[in-house]
């Protein structure tokens, strides 16, 4: 059996050609030819069935034979807004693995405690679409740039609104208790902080906007660990 071919084509509706990172991995990689078929993904809720119709040493278009829109998963849009850690391999670690598990959108955070402040957005985004072809999804994950925690606070959200910190003297509520007490079709945002936390202010205005201080369990978790953990949680209250 013929192994099916997934390509990340944003506007595969619209053009007969796949992007030119796409198309060199089909050519020289995969060694696709005229008449070979493919799966294009539009990251927008929608598989197609397309077949190769004519090729050169850059380019590949193809024919669409089929359009397949795909019932989601989950309910709710989940949001991870986090503080990137101080080595770029486990936030790249982090998005790869949520976006396997399915979720919506990555904010990355700007915090007074934060040891990174700057990101490489083109990379964390090539991670994710491949995350998004080998795991079959037909919804691509946000990727949003860095940006200021009260920038963020200051732009309204709808939904249920969650910050994770490890302060015993603010009162926190088990994550997973709350999202199983709310089981609805809400949106979902979760902050989680950097290697050194949230500050007690950075808390207290999130309080403000509407935010619920929330605990990830007993045990003290990496950033990236709490950032997947509490993705899991949302997919696996939210799931169809």
């Amino acid at each position: 059996m013929k192994e099916t071919r997934f390509f990340y084509v944003p506007d595969a509706s619209e053009t007969g050609m796949l992007p030119d990172e796409e198309a060199i991995h089909a050519l020289r990689v995969l060694r696709l030819k005229t008449g070979d078929e493919v799966f294009l993904i539009d990251g927008k809720g929608t598989f197609y069935r397309a077949v190769i119709t004519l090729t050169d040493t850059r380019h590949c278009w193809y024919e669409m034979r089929e359009s397949m829109p795909q019932e989601r998963t989950w309910r709710g849009r989940i949001h991870l807004a986090i503080a990137p850690t101080k080595m770029m391999d486990r936030m790249e670690w982090l998005v790869e693995k949520a976006t396997e598990i399915g979720m919506d959108a990555f904010t990355f955070l700007d915090c007074q405690f934060s040891e990174r402040k700057a990101l490489r957005l083109d990379r964390l985004d090539k991670i994710v679409i491949a995350a998004v072809k080998q795991s079959r999804k037909a919804w691509k994950p946000a990727v949003h740039p860095l940006v200021p925690f009260k920038e963020f606070m200051a732009t309204p959200r709808a939904g249920r609104l969650y910050i994770a910190h490890c302060y015993p003297e603010i009162e926190r509520s088990d994550l997973f208790n709350e999202l199983t007490a709310h089981n609805d079709d809400e949106d979902i945002t979760i902050l989680i902080g950097p290697e050194g936390d949230f500050s007690v202010e950075e808390v207290k205005i999130a309080a403000a906007h509407g935010y619920t201080s929330i605990s990830l369990g007993k045990s003290r978790l990496r950033t990236e660990t709490a950032g997947l953990f509490a993705v899991a949680m949302a997919n696996l209250a939210r799931r169809l």
